[in-house]
């Protein structure tokens, strides 16, 4: 099959620790909790060890609370070493960041729901196991990565940029949508009949079943994977996905900072993997020690959801991994203009656009009350020209379809317990 020698061949030149990662995940899914556990342990001293002889903020962070290395003498006392926020991750990024011990990095960028832009670099052994956790849990559908599949994910209106992605998708066996056009949707449609899996935003899954039901587009799909992430996934999404594609939405939950949290099984329970992170329960949030995260230490990070744990439940998978039971505080919301609507992750490719080719990061958050009207708050005192490049990065999505207001030095405003990207008010159409 010349796509898995195309995508077999690219993960050798890209990093070949991939599918040695993989291999351990598979045997590791059916061990027993002590013997994840002890790992978890392992990996924690070798992790917290390393960030204090390398990283200026971590030694400093720890030495402020009177905690060292040798103060993690059993997996619980990682409770003995303070959380971090996203914004320290942005505002000591250069401090946390461990380049010269590597010889390869991977760059990654994200904002994810907060609206703060956070650029840092994987060394090959995270970005290896961020894969391989990815990689296993399609194993659970008989799904492997060179699969013909759909994504729902780009939304860049660069033409430039859309060349490069397609050129990408192409050697990944991929394709994707790039809006909510019914020509675009039908296009895709077509083309699901050849694919073995799609995956991407919920929210932009829902949207584009709801039109391939409204057109009955969903003849000859043989789907065996729908895969969520980044975004709650409602019951009336699950209603809409079943009717286009004859498959519920599974669940994939992560971050990039964070990595691959927890994969729901086909029973219909998402497992935390245990082998990459410790995922704590503090008073209902979420705190993540990514294991693998050398290059830039991701230590007890308070990632902003609000999640319950399950470690009684037996699951019929068999896996004695943890379940998470519930992910509160992610939602994806529609932005809608006078005509047409948009996903909410266009903010999100705006800002990235802007950070990229400018060199600019921005802290924003956008708020709808009515249809056809934006407001777009920067928590960053803007000078013209930066309101001329949010304004052209705006043109480029919305175009005439959209009115919009642009504040500088606005304080981001909780809703349902976090600091979103995207608040809407407007209720979402049926």
């Amino acid at each position: 099959m010349i796509s898995k020698f195309v995508y077999l061949l690219g993960t050798q030149i890209r990093n070949k620790e991939i599918f040695n990662k993989y291999k351990f995940l598979k045997s590791s899914e059916s061990w027993e909790i002590d013997d994840l556990k002890s790992h978890q342990y392992k990996k924690a001293k070798e992790l917290i060890t390393w960030a204090y002889e390398h990283s200026t903020f971590y030694r400093e962070l720890f030495n402020e609370h009177n905690v060292t290395p040798e103060d993690l003498k059993s997996l619980e006392d990682i409770k003995l070493f303070p959380t971090i926020t996203k914004q320290h991750l942005v505002s000591n990024n250069d401090e946390i960041l461990i380049k010269n011990e590597f010889n390869k990095l991977f760059f990654s960028e994200t904002s994810g729901s907060s609206g703060q832009v956070l650029t840092f670099y994987r060394n090959k052994e995270w970005d290896a196991a961020h894969r391989a956790a990815m990689f296993r849990g399609y194993s659970w559908y008989g799904v492997m990565p060179w699969d013909r599949n759909g994504y729902f994910w780009g939304y860049n209106i660069d033409r430039k940029k859309q060349k490069k992605v397609k050129f990408l998708d192409f050697l990944q066996n991929r394709f994707r949508i790039f809006s909510f056009k019914e020509e675009d949707v039908r296009e895709f449609a077509k083309k699901l009949e050849k694919a073995d899996y799609v995956e991407g935003y919920s929210t932009m899954i829902y949207e584009v079943a709801k039109l391939i039901n409204k057109k009955k587009l969903n003849n000859n799909f043989n789907l065996k994977m729908v895969k969520g992430t980044s975004e709650k996934i409602y019951d009336k999404y699950q209603e809409e996905a079943k009717r286009a594609f004859g498959q519920k939405i599974i669940s994939e939950y992560g971050a990039a900072e964070a990595g691959i949290i927890a994969f729901e099984c086909p029973h219909g329970h998402m497992h935390i993997t245990m082998e990459n992170m410790i995922v704590e329960e503090i008073d209902g949030e979420a705190v993540i020690t990514n294991l693998e995260s050398k290059s830039f230490p991701i230590i007890r990070y308070r990632i902003g959801d609000y999640i319950s744990i399950d470690t009684s439940t037996q699951c019929s998978c068999g896996m004695k991994h943890p379940i998470i039971k519930d992910i509160l505080g992610r939602t994806g919301k529609s932005i809608y203009g006078h005509k047409d609507s948009y996903p909410s992750f266009v903010l999100y490719y705006m800002f990235k656009n802007i950070a990229l080719e400018h060199d600019i990061n921005l802290t924003y958050q956008a708020i709808q009350q009515v249809k056809g009207q934006l407001n777009i708050n920067v928590e960053e005192k803007i000078s013209d020209y930066e309101r001329n490049l949010i304004e052209k990065e705006a043109n480029k999505y919305f175009g005439d379809d959209m009115d919009y207001s642009i504040q500088d030095q606005m304080v981001r405003v909780n809703y349902k317990q976090k600091v979103r990207d995207f608040i809407s008010e407007v209720q979402d159409e049926e």
